[in-house]
């Protein structure tokens, strides 16, 4: 990879073993193949061949190319922001208990909530008038669990409509939901106007029955499961994704992706839990320790889709998706996720918060529905989180494709959005090379 340009390169023995030697001289300014050549007289033809490709994807600039976007950083996060897109948590409450929940079994905080009809058509028109220019919006409906206040969820995206034609907006509708109450009217209602909907399911019945139950301690997979087989096929398997967590107890996640896949979902995203280890509450916390054992699962994963994939038995792994063609996106470099300027959460009282993982913490309320964006001062302390803010990105290769992670995540082990979450970027980095070796796999067919 040329981490600045985002050019992938395949290449045999011969070329990786003088990238390093005829990177050093290019970086003396000593570019001329000939002059590169005339240094190493011994070599033969192989190698003569070898120099010329490297020099020539030099020159193209896909190869030791410079960071063109740093020297724009500053001046980048002076810019005017938008907001574009809008997490109603439309629910504090869950029906589910799950272990592992950073939203305490839905309450984030506080105590139990529903929004009202009106606060979200005050956020609502709230984003139409922060938007700016921008005709595209997104708004998420979110928990706890979002289908225990279905009637306004139903309304919401009605007087969302309304809004669309009169200030040239197009809303984008996404819906997370853990399935429970999920019933075929309700789904007639989501697969005609939601966009993408999130089913959250962990794998296999004794991996998610451990962790995601019922205030009973009753597991959820019976239930849920035929019922998430008939939307993925409802929505003829796009639109959607069945999304997991793994933890400590199942560190072999392979298997329940595998799972997933053999039960007919085309779209799965399993992804590590975030938690701080502690031996009396969060014993299914992922250690340093565990990181040999997950960077094998992910390799064994991504062998797996390729083998799958030469069978016609396809699967898209949400963490394996990465557009390798075109390169990383350059404003997403430069502006991380947007959380706190171009994305917000709404608490079901209207209160904006940077994202769903701060909500309810105090130090990050940014304003509510009636007033707007009052701590200005924070949104602009979240303008200025980049790969160039953190000094552990520096020397990332996977940096610009992460753009920094997740900043919550960041605070919740470091307490500041400066600093990234260490075992993550772990694994992040080997999710980026799973992909990278998937993608050349695919060319090489």
């Amino acid at each position: 990879m040329d981490i600045n340009s985002g050019a992938i390169h395949v290449v045999d023995e011969v070329v990786y073993e003088w990238l390093p030697w005829a990177e050093a001289l290019i970086r003396q300014g000593i570019t001329d193949s000939g002059a590169i050549l005339a240094s190493c007289p011994s070599a033969d033809l192989a190698v003569h061949s070898a120099i010329e490709e490297i020099i020539s994807l030099y020159e193209a600039g896909m190869l030791f190319t410079a960071d063109v976007y740093e020297s724009y950083i500053d001046n980048f996060q002076q810019r005017t922001t938008v907001v574009k897109a809008l997490c109603l948590h439309v629910a504090h409450d869950c029906n589910l208990a799950c272990r592992y929940c950073f939203a305490e079994e839905g309450e984030y905080h506080g105590r139990r909530a529903l929004m009202s009809l009106e606060t979200g058509k005050k956020a609502l028109d709230y984003l139409v008038a922060a938007s700016g220019r921008r005709v595209n919006l997104e708004v998420d409906f979110f928990g706890g669990e979002p289908l225990l206040n279905w009637e306004t969820v139903k309304e919401l995206v009605r007087y969302g409509r309304s809004l669309e034609e009169p200030n040239h907006k197009r809303f984008r509708f996404t819906l997370t939901t853990n399935g429970i109450l999920l019933t075929d009217e309700i789904l007639d209602f989501i697969n005609a106007e939601i966009s993408n909907v999130v089913l959250s399911i962990d794998g296999r019945k004794e991996v998610n029955d451990r962790m995601r139950q019922h205030r009973g301690g009753q597991g959820s997979y019976d239930k849920i499961m035929p019922c998430f087989r008939k939307v993925a096929e409802s929505r003829g398997q796009k639109n959607y994704y069945v999304r997991g967590t793994y933890t400590r107890y199942n560190l072999d996640f392979t298997q329940d992706v595998l799972h997933l896949a053999d039960m007919g979902f085309k779209q799965i995203s399993v992804e590590p839990v975030v938690a701080v280890p502690s031996d009396m509450v969060t014993d299914y916390a992922l250690r340093k320790e565990d990181i040999p054992v997950l960077v094998a699962e992910y390799d064994h994963l991504a062998q797996e889709m390729i083998d799958r994939s030469r069978k016609g038995q396809d699967f898209n792994f949400f963490h394996f998706m990465l557009d390798l063609d075109g390169g990383p996106c350059v404003a997403k470099r430069l502006s991380g996720c947007g959380s706190g300027t171009e994305y917000l959460a709404v608490t079901p009282g209207g209160d904006f918060y940077p994202c769903h993982q701060f909500a309810g913490q105090e130090e990050f309320l940014m304003g509510n529905v009636d007033e707007g964006i009052t701590n200005t001062a924070l949104r602009e302390e979240f303008k200025a989180c980049s790969v160039y803010s953190r000094a552990k990105c520096r020397e990332c290769f996977a940096r610009f494709y992460c753009s920094g992670g997740c900043a919550a995540n960041s605070h919740r082990f470091h307490g500041t959005i400066h600093d990234v979450d260490d075992l993550g970027c772990e694994l992040q980095r080997k999710r980026v090379e799973c992909a990278i070796m998937i993608k050349a796999a695919q060319n090489m067919k």
